[in-house]
């Protein structure tokens, strides 16, 4: 018999009103108010209540698979025939609720429910990953039965079987609670993996001829509440209570993705994505989950190296590197001056450290952590729109895009170059937010995301924009007419968004039309670059035209806060960019290099960066691990890994994400320490040798503070090297085709180094053409095509035939770890040719 709860009157004199859109319910006796909807499990927690389940996930939708979360429920004083999964059903006014708290008939239906469970699981917690963790476990010691009525075998499974290079999967395990389909299907929009098979035979499969090759499948592993779905990297390498957890920040992209670092005594062993509403609810990516071992390859720099007379670098002191460093330093800018390349991969504090370095110790404003394309536009663009843009000013957040009323996106490809951004616009998408991709391909991102393409070949962006701008516009260059208005007044409404990649920077006048656009439309704008570190870099002054805290260079009362600051004076002349300093070093302007934080492949022409850092008199490279550039360097620093220093990233939206060290005990240094040693030398100081120091420095100047500046026109010009054409220039032989392109998320960069099952689901290099002109130069899906550029460069890539604009071909923008600029001296825009890869001579 169940023991009855009276529960308290309802509608009492004394009571308090129902809030709107609120019913009242009783739980275990307890009276709650609860939003119309909710489920009684949510209701059940906000009152301290946990329910045990299996299938549920607060991020998916509810199925009720499992069963484990049964209840008895009351409606109008008569009890439903049969307990309710409280996942699934929703709270009702004067529902009366007892949980296995209260009901001996829940508790019983739950028990009975995990014997059921375990009538084919197998008993190998001991070996299993999940062991320590595992719901399962936990409730089964917690609740199950101490004997088992099963006495029949259980089922077997060949264990494991690959589901993709990445994720393992052990059938026997698997209690077909469907977290893991349901993410792929909702979540990720990879349908990659699903239900096979009916009745007792029921399991996860896939499509043999299709792996499970997503971008997110790690979550699966994580949200797998029994062990059936294992990592091939983390499997049977470590117990969870055998592990060291330390919150920590993902560095590979823009997002600022919150994690957990588990590590024991032979280093990091795995990562794990932590619960950041805000930012990252409680995904990340595989190459953020999976992409930690590329310090541990072989080549990690451990001691400092100066080279010595015999031309050959060796190990040396901090003490003489120092001094080698500074005396080499000091006279290369006394004789020319050194220019400084930071990259985009420094934590905030560290990037503050190179920008009051350059300043004080160089006394120059060479420096520059854009190691990419980009117009001269783009400084400006990013002073005058970027700087100082936070949430807490009123800027773009994860958050306000799933109300915004459109989202347009210019020069971005969310899936490849920021994928939780991807998964955030894919939510939204599912909320009925309209998004929309400026650009000449409709990429499978894109129809995931539900987006719609406006059409534009490189170059032709600007006058869609202005188009789009102006109410009623009779041409948007969007052939659909309903499609053109349905963009043009969602983005004119009030809160509408604007996300800017860093590619938008290799148009030029791309970025002023934007400007113009937000400022003609009221959208909110925010920029998302690739790389972990480009939005700390640009506030904290690694760039040319600006000092910390978006002051820019040429304003005299903005230099004179800064000297007042830092006590010392701050050069005039605004600095070069990065191809501006390598230019000045091949010309023999600048007579030294300082180099922290930087992959030369990430630039565009990377033979003729070395050949310009070969062509230095004095390089100092302050670098992880050995590369082309410490082979050319006189003085290398070892510097730390992300995961042994503390600092803090500064994510796209302007949000500051700090992170502890998980691997302090190793001893190594940050570029702040090194560079704050290095400034004692050479008589300043920087006052960066610990992140606190620094960002108490940078608080003095106020570095998050928003600063409004003028948009300069600097009659940005067509690159030298080739012409743009225009989309639709091909001739019936082969063609000229203008190039669309951007770097995928796993294409060989050394931060995906030392772990193979991660690069086994990087994406087959292809190129992409419409169906119009594939049948115009009698290409098949899968033939081989041969690309021709203005440097006499030639790639062969097999087609894929896409969605996009006739006259435009889509060619990754790295292949075979190659950047594509340096393969076809092409970029976006640039006109190359198009033939069948039989043809010679095209």
């Amino acid at each position: 018999m169940t023991q009855t709860v009276n529960p308290p009157a309802i509608g009492g004199a004394d009571e308090k009103p129902v809030p709107a859109g609120h019913v009242r319910l009783t739980i275990d006796g307890v009276v709650v108010d609860a939003p119309k909807g909710e489920l009684i499990i949510r209701a059940a927690e906000r009152i301290g209540t946990a329910i045990p389940r299996f299938c549920d996930h607060p991020l998916l939708e509810p199925v009720g698979a499992c069963r484990q979360c049964l209840v008895e429920v009351e409606m109008g004083g008569r009890p439903m025939p049969k307990p309710q999964a409280s996942c699934t059903q929703t709270v009702a006014d004067g529902m009366v609720v007892r949980t296995q708290v209260t009901s001996p008939v829940a508790e019983k239906a739950q028990r009975s429910n995990l014997e059921f469970l375990l009538l084919n699981h197998p008993l190998d917690c001991p070996i299993c990953d999940k062991g320590g963790e595992c719901p399962l476990q936990n409730q089964t010691l917690a609740n199950g039965a101490a004997d088992s009525r099963m006495h029949e075998a259980k089922r077997v499974f060949t264990k494991p079987i690959n589901i993709s290079t990445e994720i393992l999967l052990d059938r026997e395990r698997c209690v077909l609670c469907q977290r893991c389909t349901r993410f792929s299907d909702q979540i990720a929009g990879d349908q990659f993996i699903d239900l096979l098979e009916r009745g007792s035979a029921q399991q996860i499969g896939i499509n043999s001829a299709e792996p499970f090759q997503s971008y997110f499948s790690g979550n699966t592993i994580q949200i797998c509440p029994v062990g059936a779905l294992t990592s091939a990297a983390y499997r049977f390498r470590s117990r969870p209570f055998d592990l060291v957890s330390t919150p920590t920040i993902c560095e590979h992209c823009a997002d600022g993705c919150a994690q957990r670092t588990d590590h024991r005594s032979v280093g990091v062993t795995r990562r794990l994505a932590a619960n950041d509403p805000e930012v990252n609810d409680e995904w990340n990516c595989d190459k953020g989950r999976f992409a930690f071992t590329y310090t541990n390859v072989g080549d990690r720099i451990t001691r400092p190296l100066v080279r010595g007379s015999d031309g050959q670098l060796a190990p040396v002191s901090w003490t003489e590197a120092m001094a080698a460093a500074a005396d080499g330093l000091a006279t290369a800018r006394d004789t020319g001056g050194v220019g400084v390349l930071t990259g985009g991969r420094l934590t905030v504090t560290d990037a503050y450290a190179y920008a009051k370095f350059t300043r004080l110790a160089l006394r120059t404003n060479d420096i520059d952590f854009r190691a990419r394309v980009h117009t001269p536009e783009e400084a400006e663009f990013l002073a005058a729109r970027v700087t100082g843009v936070t949430p807490d000013t009123g800027g773009v957040t994860f958050s306000s895009l799933e109300k915004a009323p459109g989202v347009l996106l210019v020069g971005l490809e969310p899936e490849e170059e920021s994928p939780i951004l991807f998964l955030r616009l894919r939510k939204a998408s599912r909320k009925n937010v309209p998004v929309f991709s400026l650009g000449a391909v409709a990429s499978r991102g894109l129809h995931k995301m539900a987006g719609t393409l406006l059409p534009s070949a490189p170059g032709t962006e600007a006058s869609v924009l202005q188009a789009l701008s102006a109410e009623g516009s009779a041409d948007a260059g969007v052939s659909d007419a309903a499609v053109r208005n349905r963009a043009g007044s969602a983005l004119r409404s009030a809160g509408a968004v604007v996300l800017v990649g860093e590619r938008a920077a290799e148009i030029p006048g791309l970025l002023t039309a934007v400007a113009a656009f937000v400022d003609a439309t009221g959208a909110k704008l925010a920029w998302v670059p690739r790389r972990a570190g480009e939005r700390g870099a640009l506030d904290a002054g690694a760039i040319g035209n600006l000092l910390p805290g978006g002051r820019a260079v040429a304003d005299a009362s903005a230099r004179l806060e800064v000297e007042t600051a830092w006590g010392a004076p701050v050069p005039v002349r605004p600095g070069r960019d990065t191809s501006g300093i390598l230019d000045a070093v091949g010309e023999g302007g600048l007579a030294g290099l300082l180099i922290g934080g930087l992959e030369i492949a990430d630039l565009p022409d990377p033979a003729a960066a070395l050949a310009a850092v070969a062509a230095a008199g004095f390089v100092v490279s302050l670098e992880l691990r050995r590369s082309a550039v410490t082979e050319l360097a006189d003085v290398v620093f070892p510097v730390a890994a992300v995961a042994e220093k503390a600092g803090a990233f500064v994510n796209w939206e302007g949000r500051h994400r700090p992170f502890g060290a998980a691997l302090a005990e190793f001893g190594t240094l940050d570029e702040g320490r090194i560079l704050d040693t290095l400034g004692v030398e050479m008589d300043v100081d920087l006052y960066t040798q610990t992140p606190v120091a620094a960002r108490a420095d940078m608080g003095r100047l106020g570095v998050s503070a928003v600063r409004a500046h003028e948009v300069v026109d600097s009659s940005p010009t067509r690159p030298k090297t080739a012409s743009f054409v225009s989309a639709g220039e091909v001739d019936k032989r082969g063609g000229r085709f203008a190039v669309a392109s951007w770097r995928m998320a796993l294409d060989g960069s050394r931060g995906l180094d030392g772990e193979p099952h991660l690069a086994g689901t990087a994406k087959t290099e292809v190129c992409r053409l419409s169906a119009a002109d594939a049948a115009r130069l009698r290409l098949v899906e899968g033939a081989a095509v041969r690309v021709t550029g203005p440097s006499g460069g030639v790639v062969t890539l097999p087609l894929a035939v896409t969605e996009m604009v006739d006259g435009v071909i889509w060619l990754p923008g790295r292949i075979r770890e190659t950047p594509l600029i340096a393969l076809l001296g092409a970029t976006a825009g640039i006109g190359v040719r198009v033939a069948a890869a039989e043809r010679t001579g095209a």
